[in-house]
């Protein structure tokens, strides 16, 4: 099996497609390597791809013309994303930062647009994928607007075991208080002052890079 094929058949996407369209996609896909702390796009860039994290972990942020930072979302390995872009043909309207070594698969738009116009399995995937995407980005916007910081850090940190856009997560992900700060817009020491008391509720367990959730519904509803 070659390296496209193995990359296909990964994504969380493969399961409603059937064999022939399997082959098709590995035949659409490329992987790139992207450094910490670079650049997958930049908003205004043409990206004609449809984007997914092979292995890493990337901010999906924006600058206002006030010079203030917004964090859209985070996407960690195996998540897709940009499939509206993708869809209408447009400039991102965000920035794709690599917040740590990442490789990321992309989908050729030929081929995007090929699935979304035959096959079944396909779109339904993206009808849950849409959907589940702007209910993030609306809530992003409530956390950022009247969220105290750690509320801010556990809600962010409550999308990565979303079973929609990260089904294949169990309940620990790889992440470093400096990456969740990224994720969340405060300080690495802010998120070490909220770990702490997160986990003296009863809501995680934190070591060296690596948080076990033991109560993620509880962390995504967090207001205290």
């Amino acid at each position: 099996m070659s390296q496209k094929e193995d990359a296909a058949r990964a994504a969380i996407w493969s399961g409603e497609l059937t064999e022939g369209e399997l082959d098709r996609a590995a035949r659409g896909l490329a992987e790139r390597h992207y450094p910490k702390g670079s650049y997958i796009c930049h908003r205004g860039d043409k990206l004609d791809y449809w984007t997914g994290v092979a292995d890493g972990l990337v901010k999906i942020s924006a600058i206002s013309a006030h010079g203030k930072a917004m964090t859209f979302a985070g996407a960690a390995s195996g998540s897709w994303f940009g499939e509206g872009s993708v869809l209408k043909d447009e400039a991102r309207k965000y920035d794709l930062v690599a917040i740590r070594d990442t490789k990321v698969a992309m989908m050729q738009r030929s081929t995007f647009m090929w699935f979304y116009e035959n096959s079944t399995g396909f779109n339904r995937f993206l009808v849950r994928q849409l959907n589940e995407r702007l209910g993030q980005f609306i809530a992003t916007t409530e956390y950022d607007r009247i969220l105290h910081p750690k509320a801010r850090v556990a809600r962010n940190l409550s999308w990565f075991f979303n079973p929609v856009l990260y089904p294949r997560t169990d309940n620990e992900i790889e992440i470093s208080q400096e990456e969740l700060g990224l994720l969340a817009g405060v300080s690495r020491q802010v998120v070490n002052r909220a770990m702490k008391e997160l986990e003296e509720e009863g809501l995680l367990r934190s070591t060296h890079g690596r948080i076990t959730v033991l109560q993620p519904d509880a962390l995504s509803q967090y207001d205290s």
